[in-house]
């Protein structure tokens, strides 16, 4: 996701029907420049160089998201046109072993649809792999002298499994924060459905919202990150990508 507004211009985007690397290429109807999606920069035209800045963005199940923001304002399906939201056209895209419309090189140190949680900072990048995360929901890490907490928790159906995306397995949803609140650092366990900090027994739910304890109502930063990449994706673009392995490594 990203803020649309370039050098105090609001631009409006569509899609090009164009990939690069698998990867979607947009386009702004101010100027038609062409946008690459992975990292909002402008490849072609008017913009060329010009980047969209991130904007943080968590992927989760309608329950957590109804749960957390009772009040949120959700999408109308009533758009005056004909669309079938909710289905996926690619059946079992995720479960193939390797990518649909794919001709990059391919980096065989993780499945090429393995979903990774992605982080940069500065130079440095990180890609945890939602495999690892499942057995170690809850992942300290320092990239490049930035400090973060990853949760991930079951629940989340993936969106490129079934026919109907309501009934795709479980792949889970993960999301990364800055760990400090009012100053000082908190240290993480998971707990159930939930994760706890160390500190103040305060209870936090996925999207970094304290609803029980000392600290109920606070909210961690969320870390700009990429949730549920796949890893081909994604590396395509940062070969240099550290794989986080777990404590044990």
């Amino acid at each position: 996701m990203f803020r649309r507004t370039v050098d105090g211009q609001v631009l409006d985007f569509g899609t090009t029907g164009l990939l690069r690397f698998s990867n979607l290429v947009m386009y702004d109807r101010q100027t038609e420049s062409w946008w690459q999606e992975f990292n909002g920069e402008a490849v072609v035209g008017e913009l060329t160089g010009k980047k969209l800045e991130f904007m943080p963005l968590s992927i989760v199940s309608w329950m957590e998201f109804k749960t957390t923001f009772p009040k949120g304002k959700v999408l109308s399906r009533d758009t005056g046109h004909r669309r079938p939201y909710g289905e996926n056209p690619y059946i079992f895209y995720d479960s193939s072993g390797d990518p649909f419309l794919y001709e990059g090189s391919a980096d065989r140190r993780l499945p090429a649809l393995e979903r990774v949680l992605a982080v940069e900072v500065g130079k440095e990048s990180l890609a945890i792999p939602y495999t690892l995360l499942q057995k170690e929901p809850v992942i300290h890490y320092n990239l490049a002298g930035q400090e973060m907490v990853v949760f991930f928790k079951q629940g989340t159906a993936s969106a490129l499994d079934r026919g109907l995306i309501a009934e795709g397995r479980d792949v889970g949803s993960a999301a990364a924060f800055d760990p400090h609140v009012d100053g000082k650092k908190l240290t993480f366990r998971s707990v159930e459905d939930h994760f706890i900090d160390e500190q103040t027994g305060s209870l936090w739910n996925l999207l970094g919202k304290a609803e029980a304890g000392p600290l109920t109502g606070k909210e961690l930063k969320p870390q700009v990150y990429r949730a549920a990449q796949f890893w081909f994706s994604w590396v395509v673009f940062r070969p240099d990508t550290i794989i986080y392995k777990g404590k044990a490594n």
